[in-house]
């Protein structure tokens, strides 16, 4: 069974995904990152391929990915420093990114290495639902790798409700029309999308992301969902001056109050 099914099975609310770019903020910092937050009790991982145009992220997330280019990152690397993840850590672990990279590497290559390595998904916001379900999805199924859907505040009922059928693993509800960033309140517009779609009664689990930022805003979007993923907040954090570990520990202990 895939570990993301595994985790929606055991836990069915205030479910904390993390995202991280991979080879920010240095090029061997990876491994440290999936391993210290695993210990902390985050539910789920999503490792980001760093891409030299991202157009749908915020400035923050734009730059880590740019630090990690120059740092020498890639597909290639990543594989390689993720060779030996599943000694250390059970939890689901997803790869974040632009389709332009995965075709480079050859979608087969990168679904089979995926399997190999224990990448239970991905989430590929530029890649169209119809092109990946005639093109791609016989081979994401080959390799139980789940491709996770996203959805956006114009996302009609009847466009949610076909991707709900489509879906594997859970739905990414994007809470803003925007680029990914750091907000402190959901605005009124933003609620009653959630409530929206609360109230279409899909089979699928529902993670909200996209401004989430702190405990507040953390246990707001649990209040409409399974969970909620922080980005661009723990990018900063990264950043930050002192051990590395502790700053972690101290972000995430922050969200969940321990």
């Amino acid at each position: 069974m895939n570990r993301i099914d595994t985790l929606f099975q055991q836990k069915s609310n205030n479910i904390l995904s993390i995202y991280f770019t991979a080879g920010h903020p240095t090029l061997d910092s990876t491994s440290t990152i999936i391993k210290t937050l695993a210990s902390e009790g985050v539910n789920m991982i999503e490792i980001g391929i760093p891409f030299s145009d991202p157009i749908a992220d915020g400035p923050i997330i734009q730059k880590s990915s740019h630090t990690a280019l120059e740092n020498g990152m890639s597909v290639r690397t990543l594989f390689n420093q993720l060779k030996e993840i599943r000694k250390t850590v059970d939890i689901p672990l997803l790869l974040m990114g632009y389709f332009n990279p995965v075709m480079q590497y050859g979608v087969e290559k990168f679904c089979s290495t995926c399997s190999e390595i224990g990448i239970d998904g991905t989430i590929l916001p530029d890649l169209p639902l119809d092109i990946y379900l005639n093109d791609y999805k016989a081979i994401f199924d080959k390799y139980n790798l789940y491709n996770i859907f996203l959805a956006t505040p114009q996302t009609s009922d009847k466009r949610y409700k076909q991707l709900d059928a489509e879906s594997k693993g859970f739905l990414y509800m994007v809470a803003a029309s925007s680029t990914t960033g750091i907000r402190q309140n959901f605005e009124d517009y933003q609620v009653a999308y959630f409530k929206r779609v609360e109230n279409l009664s899909l089979k699928s689990p529902r993670l909200i992301g996209f401004g989430i930022s702190s405990q507040k805003t953390f246990l707001h979007a649990c209040k409409y969902a399974n969970g909620a993923i922080i980005g661009s907040a723990f990018v900063t954090i990264l950043e930050q001056n002192g051990d590395l570990r502790k700053n972690i520990q101290d972000f995430i202990r922050s969200i969940r109050k321990i």
